[in-house]
């Protein structure tokens, strides 16, 4: 890999821190929705239990923004009901609330920080009417360390009680919470394992991180990490049995990136009903370079949705300028997670 693409990398700021008496159900089908027709103590109530399918691929193929080299948009099972994407654009605040340094949410108050983000918020609907902009919080819940810890695992997990802190910061706003992991010499299995109660929640969602996943024994920060097709599809078998058993909505996975090895083996990620794997730029510096990063990691090697990171220091950097949601949208395929650090 030439090293122009990866000259804005900058490694992150690491700190220590079922219904009751159910009658009999008939089926019908109206369009491609499938409707089942439950009768609960008399009263008859409709649940859909499957998609529209026409206006899922219309609004992928949207998304696509007409991509003709067959990539976009990705052919991926159909998303159980009640999936998010690609029905809204996500619009998140990263950061973590121990460091002024790692990103917005954490750097400035919290009513000033609210408020910016549904600014944010404000600015993509604007932009764009035919998708949904929608609020999130994406909050650092395992950091990785410069030193061993107690554990000998280079990460530190952040206490229940901070997760607990953003999950009431979101409740207001109706803004969805995304919990990120950075796993030093831990794994992607034992780390989101810990987290499955919180992932149980309807509006909380996952970020892993693959740059703090060092494999060969290297000091997080000192080299650039790396995951494989299989530690991303831990995290999508335990998203997906929280899923089933807790009859929720599709689990949202967010996987940052920025370099080719960052991700190997990207055509072996799983793609099931229960999950909608998002591949989010995570690379700052200048536009053409951030650009060229989105399609030579991103474009070229699809798997569902894409994401977008946007800094507002480090992009607003040197004569360079953040880009803009109009700008944003004439990228193939149009981002559908949009990150602000």
């Amino acid at each position: 890999m030439k090293k122009t693409a990866i000259i804005f990398l900058i490694f992150t700021q690491l700190i220590l821190v079922s219904s009751c008496n159910q009658g009999k159900a008939a089926d019908e089908v109206k369009g491609n929705e499938k409707i089942t027709e439950v009768k609960i103590d008399s009263v008859k109530k409709k649940v859909q239990s499957t998609i529209d399918t026409l206006d899922y691929n219309k609004r992928m193929i949207a998304l696509s923004n007409n991509d003709t080299t067959g990539r976009w948009p990705v052919k991926t099972p159909y998303p159980l009901p009640g999936a998010l994407l690609p029905y809204n654009r996500i619009i998140a605040f990263y950061g973590n609330l121990y460091s002024t340094r790692m990103g917005i949410l954490g750097e400035i108050p919290r009513a000033q920080m609210i408020a910016k983000l549904q600014g944010e918020v404000a600015k993509w609907n604007a932009a764009d009417s035919t998708v949904k902009a929608i609020p999130a919080l994406h909050y650092i819940a395992v950091t990785a360390q410069g030193s061993p810890g107690s554990a000998n695992m280079y990460r530190m997990r952040m206490p229940f009680k901070q997760i607990d802190t953003i999950i009431s910061w979101a409740k207001p706003i109706d803004a969805l919470v995304f919990l990120d992991i950075q796993v030093g010499h831990s794994t992607v299995k034992a780390e989101v394992s810990e987290l499955v109660k919180y992932l149980s929640l309807p509006n909380v969602h996952l970020g892993i991180d693959p740059e703090f996943s060092l494999k060969n024994g290297h000091v997080p920060g000192t080299k650039i990490g790396s995951f494989t097709a299989d530690d991303i599809n831990d995290a999508i078998d335990i998203l997906a049995k929280v899923v089933r058993e807790n009859k929720l909505t599709p689990k949202v996975l967010v996987v940052h990136r920025f370099t080719q090895g960052m991700v190997t083996d990207y055509k072996r990620i799983k793609t099931l009903p229960e999950v909608q794997v998002v591949m989010d730029m995570d690379g700052f510096g200048s536009r053409v370079l951030k650009r060229s990063t989105y399609l030579t990691y991103i474009y070229r090697e699809p798997v569902q949705f894409t994401g977008f990171k946007l800094f507002y220091k480090n992009d607003n950097w040197n004569n360079s300028k953040m880009y803009t949601p109009e700008e944003l949208l004439k990228f193939t395929p149009k981002p559908s997670y949009i990150q602000f650090q």
